[in-house]
């Protein structure tokens, strides 16, 4: 299938301050709050950004299988995944220039469970790591176009 109108998806979210490292997040019709631990200066009141952004890949790693599962007509019982990324601070806070601010690495680790041979599931990871948009977005990159709006200052 090509890319026409009716398979492009655009997707937005919108991000405001509550008060500290709180940001309320509205995407259609859902809402969540994003904050940084107590550690970390926040009031710990929703997983932070990075935990988020592994949330994201763990889900969309998960849907993938089960879609690609279909389409291959592989049989899965169960889908499971543990992420973990390493970020070393220095970069975030500025304070070692020669440090990334993101993960310096993410592991990725999948259970599937279900009558198919491991061949099947071999087949299907396959595809998943081919298909999966947010392990692609991670893994190839993806242009990011920012524009800032300075407003005037409440009176």
């Amino acid at each position: 299938m090509s890319a026409t109108a009716s398979t492009v998806l655009t997707s937005s979210v919108q991000g405001r301050l509550v008060t500290g490292t709180e940001v309320a997040i509205t995407s259609r019709q859902h809402e969540f709050t994003i904050d940084e631990p107590e550690s970390l200066g926040g009031a710990d009141r929703g997983a932070n950004p990075i935990e988020h952004l592994l949330a994201a890949l763990a889900s969309c790693t998960v849907i993938s299988y089960q879609v690609w599962a279909g389409k291959l007509g592989i049989a899965v019982d169960s889908i499971d995944v543990d992420l973990e990324g390493t970020i070393d601070l220095a970069g975030f806070f500025g304070t070692d220039e020669t440090v990334r601010p993101g993960f310096q690495g993410i592991e990725l680790g999948i259970r599937v469970a279900g009558p198919a041979s491991e061949a099947d599931y071999r087949r299907l990871e396959q595809a998943v790591a081919e298909h999966c948009p947010v392990l692609d977005n991670l893994t190839l990159g993806v242009p990011v176009t920012t524009s800032l709006e300075v407003a005037p200052a409440a009176a």
